[in-house]
């Protein structure tokens, strides 16, 4: 049997890093890959590949 463990932090903080995402994207365009690593790190972790 596997181990479920919960992902519902990891999904929370995806949301979070998604919303700076989205208002980098459309208040400071230039600045919008500052938030890349951790909306990628989260939606990664909430999917539990790492």
């Amino acid at each position: 049997m596997t181990d479920q463990k919960s992902t519902g932090k990891y999904w929370l903080l995806f949301f979070v890093w998604l919303g700076i995402l989205v208002t980098l994207m459309v208040v400071y365009r230039e600045f919008f890959w500052l938030a890349l690593p951790g909306t990628v790190t989260y939606f990664v972790k909430g999917l539990d590949l790492i």
